[in-house]
């Protein structure tokens, strides 16, 4: 290869690139146009204003005042204003609403009449530790070992009161 060979060569290399150059820089230029960064302080508010709308968070943690909450969690409001009752409805109508493995049915009063006979801390008993009869068995703590002692009594109390 000559010497007017390689300088035709880089010559035209040369010129490729700053044709190229001027391309990419075109644009760049009609890219961005409308952004006008330096057209002064509107604009870049306007600008951060339409960033941070882009990137605000899908949904937002609001705190409210306890009715508002108590009317979105229904069984928690129960469980405050009666205990056997929400323990009642999460836990033993499996089986005392249906009559499930001879559990006497809520509301039926001549199946009740000989387990309350028994009296309350019977009752209390065999909820609390389990009881198998000749009618059918039930489990401590209605199958549920997470309740309390406390709520098991106040189902039990529930039942005979509102269930008989």
């Amino acid at each position: 290869m000559t010497d007017r060979k390689v300088y035709k060569t880089f010559t035209g290399l040369v010129a490729a690139l700053v044709a190229v150059t001027v391309v990419i820089f075109v644009v760049a230029q009609m890219t961005t146009s409308g952004l006008r960064l330096n057209a002064g302080k509107t604009a870049l508010a306007q600008n951060q204003a339409a960033i941070a709308a882009r990137i605000k968070p899908v949904g937002e943690v609001t705190v409210s005042s306890a009715p508002v909450v108590n009317s979105l969690i229904p069984a928690a409001s129960a469980a405050v204003k009666d205990p056997g009752k929400a323990t009642f409805q999460s836990t033993c109508v499996a089986c005392h609403g249906a009559g499930v493995a001879g559990a006497p049915k809520f509301g039926d009063k001549a199946a009740w009449a000989p387990h309350i006979a028994k009296g309350l801390p019977t009752l209390y008993k065999h909820a609390l530790h389990g009881f198998s009869g000749k009618a059918g068995y039930m489990p401590a703590k209605g199958g549920n070992p997470g309740l309390s002692d406390a709520d098991v009594e106040a189902a039990v109390r529930y039942m005979v009161v509102h269930g008989k």
